[in-house]
């Protein structure tokens, strides 16, 4: 795993910052058709770009709170390391200092 890979702890899937990338992209063109389909049309088409849209949207927040989850529990976790780390050597770290 890199720097730019997290891995979700709920589905076990690897949430790439690339396939977060290409989840908004397809939000935005979602989101774009759903304007241009309201402002000249109405009825079934509207709902079908509309529940895309939706979809797209959903799935993008679902990502970003994946990535959001995942990020504070490493950041929970390095710094019980770090405090791990002075409680065992803490002459090392004043020396560093």
């Amino acid at each position: 795993m890199n720097a730019r890979e997290l891995v979700t702890e709920a589905e076990g899937d690897r949430v790439t910052t690339d396939k977060l990338m290409a989840d908004l992209r397809v939000l935005a063109t979602d989101t774009e058709q759903l304007l241009k389909a309201t402002a000249n049309q109405t009825g079934q088409q509207v709902a079908q770009v509309r529940a895309r849209a939706e979809e797209s949207l959903r799935a993008a927040r679902a990502r970003v709170a994946d990535l959001q989850h995942v990020a504070l529990a490493r950041s929970r976790a390095g710094g019980r390391g770090s405090v791990a780390f002075v409680r065992a050597f803490p002459l090392l770290v004043i020396a560093i200092f």
